[in-house]
């Protein structure tokens, strides 16, 4: 037998892949909470397919799930060290995403002829076909062993594969079998009369890669240290989830959510709707416009009102927003981007609705606009969202898309005290003998805030346009005029409430990159990679889009050169060109529903320096 020799790595990318019903994002999500409990840094990307469900076996039906664990992960990886390919469709598919020396995992019991066929391979050979000729095999009989471990139904045991899998996975990388067990359990523990046969399953994954005979060395990561606390695998939706049940603690306002569902969005309204015991209340509108409107009713009323969606419902969801701006009520929506138009690529993320959120109403309807960068800052921007659309009444548009939505990051669970109260600005008596509804803070432009049923304090507003002394209706051309000018003037004295842009890297280098979004840990890995070659590049990512925080255009004119990096056709860069004057960068820009890619990205860095 050879000697199993294990490898210290700093990092190593894992890719599960399979048919859509194989389980992948099962395990995928076990083993990454697996490895954040161990101490390591992880970042996720699950990458279904845009069908309910493709033939199995096809190209189009392949699902996958990566996960990059280590030290300094900002990125789920651009290639996999190891790959678990259930048939030859995910063979094909992620041949691009490997390494030549990299580690592939086989059901070989699943890469038989009419196998090989639904894949489009022309050979008996599917490595050599995709010149995978110095890749690391192990072509193990899984459905077999699964079959093998069962005390019933053999039905189970196709099921059960993806189990196997990942014990296997977890004897390669040196994971105590142990706590994996405790997570199935956790996972699994309704589903109590198939407990048995999984654990079964989960130990013969790991007893198999302990005896196979295979040369092939196993891997051990070294935990990261962190700061002390309580730590959790979190998403991004359940972050922007609880982002705004922290805000509704801090501002002491009920949480109400209305909202139609769509992918990615929907998983928020379920966080939410499961936590009835904080007295959240959630309603599932018949379509988006009748959330919208749900929503702006239930902030009339007092309540901390939110609304979530995608692309197609946000514009949908326009004439209603519109209403807010009109009526300056607090609004939270939160746009969780895909690719578009139109349906699009629903489970693919893009960061095409920029313009849409900036833009994308009849009139000038200005709106702030905000970000997320990662799963775990959607919590901050969440409640940062809530803050400002409270304090100064107004919609507030928050920018998630569907890779930090879905993706997954160790989140060290934030002490409530550290974040500020919010702070509603009510009406008061000794306002009340010159107010009306339009009656504002001259620092801020932001109007009193007077709910229903307050005595001395009745009111009526809505779309109509009002008159700026009288709060009556008017259709004054020049009170009109000024309105508008007030409505706008209320966004942007908002930049003196949100912090200043930091700046990351070499501050003193010729060349900036400024992104935004869910870009920011491939940006943050590109210019890591630059350092390393002994170059200068400084970046900086946008949380505040709308307005930008006050010093964002002294720091842009700092530098020479700029390259605007995105997911859509150059947005954000048009609207700095818009914002900046004499503003001009050079643009990197990658819409195909996939990360950006790094490798391609320093490349294109080199070039400009």
């Amino acid at each position: 037998m050879n000697e199993i020799k294990i490898k210290e790595l700093k990092n190593v990318v894992i890719r599960f892949s399979g048919d859509s019903g194989d389980g992948m994002q099962l395990v995928g999500s076990i083993f990454s909470n697996l490895s954040a409990y161990l101490g390591n840094e992880i970042t996720t990307l699950p990458d279904f397919p845009t069908e309910i469900r493709s033939p199995r076996g096809s190209l189009s039906g392949v699902s996958g799930y990566q996960v990059q664990i280590g030290s300094n992960v900002y990125t789920p990886g651009n290639k996999a060290n190891i790959l678990i390919a259930m048939n030859p469709a995910a063979l094909k598919v992620n041949a691009k995403f490997l390494y030549s020396d990299s580690v592939i995992i086989i059901d070989k019991d699943s890469f038989g002829l009419s196998d090989l066929q639904k894949a489009s391979f022309s050979t008996d050979n599917p490595f050599k076909e995709l010149e995978l000729n110095s890749v690391q095999i192990i072509a193990a009989p899984i459905l077999q062993m699964c079959r093998s471990c069962l005390k019933r139904d053999n039905k189970q045991a196709t099921k059960n594969r993806n189990i196997f899998a990942l014990g296997l996975v977890c004897w390669l990388l040196n994971h105590p079998i142990e706590i994996a067990e405790k997570f199935l359990y956790k996972k699994l523990k309704k589903n109590s009369d198939v407990l048995y046969d999984i654990k079964n399953t989960l130990l013969a994954g790991y007893n198999y890669g302990h005896n196979t005979h295979n040369s092939i060395a196993t891997y051990r990561i070294e935990a990261t240290s962190h700061k002390n606390g309580y730590y959790t695998n979190i998403d991004g939706n359940k972050a922007t989830a609880y982002g705004l049940i922290a805000a509704s603690e801090k501002s002491s306002l009920p949480l109400f959510l209305a909202s139609y569902p769509i992918t990615p969005a929907t998983d928020i309204m379920q966080e939410l709707a499961a936590r009835k015991e904080l007295n959240i209340k959630t309603m599932q509108a018949e379509d988006e416009i009748a959330s919208a409107c749900i929503a702006i009713g239930a902030s009339f009323a007092g309540n901390l009102s939110v609304t979530t969606t995608s692309g197609p419902g946000l514009a949908l969801k326009g004439e209603a927003i519109g209403l807010a701006v009109m009526a300056e009520i607090p609004l939270v929506i939160i746009d969780v981007q895909r690719c578009g138009p139109s349906t699009g690529l629903p489970t693919k993320s893009e960061q095409s609705d920029l313009m849409q959120a900036l833009y994308g109403r009849n009139g000038e309807s200005p709106v702030v606009v905000i970000s997320a960068v990662s799963p775990t800052n959607c919590f901050n921007m969440a409640f940062w969202a809530c803050k400002l659309a409270i304090e100064h009444l107004t919609p507030v548009i928050l920018l998630t898309d569907g890779y930090i939505a879905n993706g997954s990051s160790a989140w060290r669970i934030p002490n409530i005290d550290e974040y500020p109260n919010i702070k509603p600005p009510y009406v008061t008596e000794n306002i009340k003998k010159n107010w009306h509804p339009y009656y504002r803070n001259p620092v801020n432009d932001v109007r009193y805030w007077a709910l229903p049923g307050k005595e001395g304090f009745s009111h009526r507003i809505g779309g109509l346009e009002k008159n700026c002394n009288t709060s009556a209706i008017s259709i004054d051309a020049l009170n009109h005029q000024k309105m508008v000018k007030i409505r706008q003037s209320k966004i942007d004295k908002i930049a003196k409430y949100i912090p200043l842009q930091k700046i990351i890297g070499d501050i003193n280098a010729n060349l900036l990159i400024i992104g935004w979004g869910g870009t920011y840990g491939h940006l943050l890995e590109a210019i890591t990679q630059i350092h390393k070659s002994n170059l200068e590049v400084a970046l900086i990512h946008l949380n505040f889009i709308c307005p930008l925080p006050l010093n964002v255009e002294k720091i842009i004119n700092k530098y020479k050169k700029i390259l605007v990096v995105e997911q859509n056709l150059g947005q954000l860069a048009n609207y700095l060109r818009s914002k900046i004057n004499g503003f001009q960068t050079y643009q990197y820009n990658q819409i195909d529903g996939q990360p950006i890619n790094v490798t391609h990205l320093v490349e294109k860095i080199k070039q400009l320096l």
